[in-house]
């Protein structure tokens, strides 16, 4: 069974912060926090209050006095920070440890990831009880991420490596899109009109631009809607201009 990692936040300092970084995990997906000392003690109002409707995160949230015990039932922890590079643990992308997590959670291994306290982050002591460390690739002049943006990064790409979501996908707004024959009617009506405007001039040229407005009209990968739309715009053009000549 897949246990999803349990966010682990070290001494965190501000309720507001904490608060953050739950409404960060329920966004994509992650229950499971755990609070070690907190600075202003724990369950904590402010906390309560950014955290918004997740809420149920805190409520169930383990509360731990130090960092020991709250990786003891843990396989594999990663350590959330800029420093420790000194250290001899390999050191990752967010992108590389969730993905590396969403393995060890396949294989019923326990997965923790840590974030220090907001002024200082965590210290040597603490990333000594991770296996890696993950560092995000910030601004070197500027690397300080809060609590709440660091537990988004890292929700964010546990959700890429878990879920599976098309890089793109095209908005319908409640259509869909026009049928091969649709488009050829479209393509044959513009022809119409334009041959009678005479835009198809030199008879040289003429059939490479009927050629070439098909493409365009392929390319387009119109809905319904808009063709539809383009033979009333057709439809309306003629009429204005038939009144004029009348």
């Amino acid at each position: 069974m897949m246990i999803p990692p349990v966010f682990i936040l070290v001494r965190p300092q501000m309720g507001e912060n904490i608060g953050a970084a739950a409404r960060a995990m329920l966004n994509f997906g992650l229950e499971r926090m755990r609070v070690v000392a907190p600075r202003d003690g724990w369950p904590n109002p402010k906390a309560a209050a950014m955290a918004s409707g997740a809420g149920r995160l805190l409520d169930n949230a383990g509360h731990f006095p130090d960092l020991a015990a709250a990786v003891r039932d843990c396989d594999y922890v990663f350590a959330t920070t800029a420093r420790g590079r000194e250290l001899v643990k390999p050191v990752m992308t967010p992108e590389r440890a969730m993905e590396l997590a969403r393995a060890l959670t396949a294989e019923g291994k326990r997965v923790g990831v840590l974030f220090g306290p907001e002024r200082a982050g965590l210290e040597n002591e603490d990333i000594a009880h991770a296996n890696a460390i993950v560092t995000v690739p910030v601004n070197p002049e500027f690397p300080s991420l809060n609590l709440g943006q660091c537990a988004l990064l890292m929700g964010y790409e546990w959700r890429r490596q878990t879920v599976e979501v098309a890089p793109e996908v095209m908005g319908l707004a409640r259509t869909d899109f026009a049928e091969k024959h649709e488009v050829e009617r479209l393509g044959d009506h513009f022809e119409e009109r334009l041959d009678a405007a005479g835009f198809f001039f030199p008879e040289t040229k003429a059939e490479g631009m009927r050629q070439n407005l098909r493409h365009m009209w392929n390319r387009l990968n119109l809905t319904r809607a808009e063709v539809q739309t383009f033979h009333g715009m057709l439809r309306q053009i003629a009429f204005k201009l038939k009144q004029q000549g009348d």
